[in-house]
């Protein structure tokens, strides 16, 4: 029997889902290779940057959860160069690893629209290292203001900017609020963490735009009865170390969370295949790179027409797409790949949420409590589950979040 190697790079939902599909297939070696040796759980990442959760709470071994596949293989590598003639992929370490399959599954990064040095002053959130610096400079913000008498730096260090209000914009706005009013009111002695300010601002005209008009309203009056000062229609023009710039008006703050817009990897770059406004390799419908019916691209890196727009970049498409290229290369039909819409879901804070499940839409407790259950059962692990289940439970009858810890370890880009 012939053996077909299929080359995998990212360990993400997506890249994870094609391995896992094809487990059992006897004539397939699977080779997954990626920089990082953990799957994350990028829903719950705002979790770790606002101290709810340990970074091992929502990342797991890559190698652990292959590990009863005997037909797969994990690399640690950083890939530099794709040849989609090959198709090969090379490593950062000189090793070409060939392939008869390969799946371009590397996903994305947060984008400051032509402005980098925005990073270094206004973290994005996407890696492990991202919401540990977020954390990092949140409880900082407070140690600095508890040791400052001057009341307008003490108020400029209470202040907290998040940029963009989409999901993750939202769900950080919203904890971040909540540290301030319950967690921390008790913990400091000269100031007053109740005098926090939060500012969610957005370029849009309301905030989660990809929801209902009437849930988007919904998210919005439960962030103000937060707390968090919500302001549509702004642009952010400037940011530096003391703030950022929205037109004309100066907002001095503390610290500024980025999460306005998403890059594709650059490794999408390298499959010479024509690429969307955001960088995302634009597929066939069969999720394959023109001319290249061996080569895939799935996920966050993938531009997929459906219907009159794409699509979305998240974590059920991803999945989706890795099952669908595990049955192409399985051998089923290449019919085009066809997006199952499950819902969408954001929390603000503790017991509020919105939730879009077909035409079902839900706000406040019944949707936290969805949020809450989905999120858990998409979790890798029993440990995983069981840690999470006991994190937020513990949070939810003392207020508290156990993870304070003020660390450094991190340069813009999440390396």
């Amino acid at each position: 029997m012939t053996t077909r190697r299929v080359v995998i790079v990212g360990g993400g939902f997506g890249g994870l889902a094609c391995a896992r599909a094809l487990d059992g297939a006897d004539d397939v070696e699977v080779v997954l290779v990626d920089r990082r040796n953990h799957h994350l759980f990028q829903p719950l990442l705002y979790q770790v940057a606002t101290a709810g959760l340990n970074p091992s709470d929502i990342a797991y071994p890559i190698r652990s959860v292959l590990r009863k596949q005997s037909n797969a293989r994990v690399v640690l590598g950083e890939v530099v160069d794709i040849d989609p003639d090959g198709p090969s992929v090379s490593l950062a370490d000189g090793e070409v690893l060939d392939a008869d399959t390969l799946v371009v599954a590397a996903g994305a990064r947060h984008a400051y629209f032509g402005n980098d040095e925005w990073e270094r002053h206004a973290p994005g959130l996407k890696s492990v290292e991202d919401a540990l610096e977020i954390r990092r400079r949140i409880l900082l913000a407070f140690e600095q203001a508890e040791r400052s008498d001057d009341p307008v730096e003490i108020a400029r260090l209470l202040t907290f900017v998040v940029v963009g209000a989409g999901p993750t914009g939202v769900e950080m706005a919203g904890a971040i609020s909540e540290i301030a009013l319950t967690t921390l009111r008790r913990d400091f002695r000269d100031i007053d963490p109740a005098t926090t300010r939060v500012v969610l601002v957005e370029g849009s005209d309301r905030v989660l735009g990809g929801y209902s008009a009437g849930l988007s309203a919904k998210a919005r009056t439960q962030l103000e009865a937060l707390g968090v000062k919500v302001r549509t229609g702004a642009i952010v023009t400037e940011v530096d170390e003391r703030g950022v710039s929205i037109g004309d008006e100066r907002l001095d703050a503390g610290t500024v969370v980025w999460g306005a817009g998403v890059a594709a990897s650059p490794l999408g770059a390298l499959l010479g295949t024509p690429l969307d406004r955001s960088g995302r390799v634009v597929v066939e419908p069969d999720l394959s790179i023109p001319g290249h019916p061996d080569v895939f691209v799935i996920g966050d890196l993938a531009a997929v027409a459906d219907g009159d727009g794409f699509v979305p970049g998240v974590s059920p498409a991803a999945i989706q797409g890795g099952e669908y290229v595990a049955g192409v290369v399985r051998g089923g039909d290449r019919s085009p790949f066809r997006y199952r819409d499950k819902g969408s879901m954001a929390t603000i804070g503790r017991r509020a949420a919105v939730a879009e499940v077909g035409r079902i839409e839900l706000s406040g407790v019944p949707a936290w409590i969805a949020w809450w259950a989905v999120h858990i059962a998409f979790l890798i692990g029993f440990r995983s589950r069981a840690l999470v289940m006991f994190s937020w439970g513990w949070s939810y009858l003392t207020f508290q979040r156990g993870a304070r810890l003020i660390t450094r370890a991190w340069r813009p880009g999440g390396d």
